[in-house]
């Protein structure tokens, strides 16, 4: 099936609400060191498009109907360089706009923008992705993905046509990229950002051994961390109080800001009754 519903892992920390996945792609190249879904999906560096994705795409949608939510992508990125040929996942926005879903673009590419004057003509909003504002420390932790700069003139762009954005500043990696948070949260807020959602840095074995290899000072002292943690739904996580604190810190900021905000998968609700993903945006 290329439709499936949202289920990451049958994590019992997952709240979004009820929606669909799709993944016009299988792997992707954007390479970040914090990567989970490099944990169980093969040749993950690797992008491949899916087989036969549009025609298969348009008859599950007709056999679903009008009004659901459809995320694209929840493992693997849509914009991929590759899409600049392809263009899978422009296709299949034309399939879900006939069919009358409403969708939620999930992306760290700024290749989105392409997409504009579908995305203007349907019930869509955009989740980008931004961990840092420092292109350095971007360029260790995603070294395949857009830098932060394309993502904030992308988040922009999206919002100049009035399309819905929220930012996902996830994960936050104690010692690594949980400065200047602020500022960021700021950044986002003031090129149009309603909503944000944040969570903290939950290790994977393949994920952490990548982390303490770029930055072998800082990941030594994550490692002693999360060894304080517990495992839940195959991850690693940090204590809760050091959870807490951290995403405390980002709902401060964003309140300060005058945006919502929520956290992803940590056990705990920050901010109020507000669908966890931001896709409450597509309902306004």
């Amino acid at each position: 099936m290329i439709l499936r519903e949202f289920d990451p892992w049958k994590s019992e920390l997952c709240t979004c609400p009820s929606k669909i996945s799709l993944n016009p792609y299988t792997g992707c190249p954007h390479g970040c060191l914090y990567c989970y879904a490099s944990s169980y999906i093969p040749r993950f560096s690797s992008c491949r498009p899916k087989v036969d994705l549009l025609r298969r795409l348009d008859r599950e949608a007709a056999r679903i109907g009008p009004g659901r939510v459809v995320a694209i992508s929840n493992s693997s990125d849509p914009y991929p360089p590759v899409e600049k040929e392809l263009g899978l996942s422009r296709g299949c926005l034309r399939i879900l706009k006939e069919r009358g879903f409403r969708v939620q673009i999930v992306t760290k590419s700024d290749l989105v923008t392409r997409d504009i004057d579908l995305l203007a003509r349907m019930r869509a909003m955009v989740a980008v992705t931004v961990t840092t504002l420092n292109e350095a420390l971007s360029r260790r932790l995603e070294p395949g993905a857009p830098s932060p700069y394309r993502r904030l003139s992308a988040i922009k762009s999206l919002t100049d046509a009035e399309i819905p954005v929220s930012a996902r500043i996830d994960p936050i990696i104690p010692g690594i990229n949980d400065c200047g948070i602020g500022e960021l949260v700021r950044s986002l807020s003031s090129i149009g950002v309603r909503h944000i959602t944040s969570s903290t840095f939950k290790a994977r074995p393949d994920s952490m051994k990548r982390i303490i290899s770029a930055f072998p000072d800082e990941g030594e002292a994550l490692r002693a961390l999360f060894s304080q943690g517990e495992s839940i739904s195959g991850s690693r996580y940090l204590p809760e109080k050091i959870r807490r604190s951290i995403l405390d810190g980002v709902s401060g900021h964003a309140r300060k800001s005058g945006i919502t905000f929520s956290t992803c998968r940590e056990g705990f609700a920050i901010g109020g009754r507000i669908s966890c993903d931001g896709s409450h945006l597509l309902f306004r």
